[in-house]
């Protein structure tokens, strides 16, 4: 039970990343990268707009019925599970990637994009919390 959970939470994410790459796109960023891992952490997103790197942490929620959605996305803060320790893990996997790929002077930002997801009826909404402090 709890593999078939973790399986599911996984496509989950997966399609939230995916609906957030739709968006970042539809709003005039192109992408640069999706999923850059080392042993200590993971950026989601890599997007560029204008002259500034978005560095984009996705956060998923899925419900079951538009109502129940229109809720969470009036209460829920995508924010709330970024926390001081997810900080910490971003701004060394941001630093590492700026290192490894010799991006010295441009200017960057962490933004959280939360994905709220209605499976059933194929919807979906997007809210943005630009230029996280980390």
């Amino acid at each position: 039970m709890y593999k078939g959970k973790l399986t599911e939470n996984l496509r989950i994410g997966q399609v939230g990343e995916n609906v957030a790459c739709r968006f970042l796109v539809k709003h005039g960023f192109s992408l640069v990268e999706r999923n850059y891992q080392k042993k200590w952490g993971e950026i989601d997103i890599i997007a560029r707009k204008g002259k500034i790197l978005h560095f984009v942490e996705v956060k998923t929620v899925s419900r079951e019925n538009v109502k129940e959605l229109k809720e969470e996305v009036d209460s829920f803060e995508p924010e709330e599970n970024v926390h001081p320790k997810k900080l910490k893990r971003m701004s060394r996997i941001i630093q590492t990637y700026l290192i490894e790929k010799n991006i010295e002077e441009e200017k960057w930002q962490f933004d959280v994009l939360a994905v709220f997801l209605d499976m059933e009826n194929k919807q979906a909404r997007v809210r943005v919390t630009e230029n996280v402090i980390i």
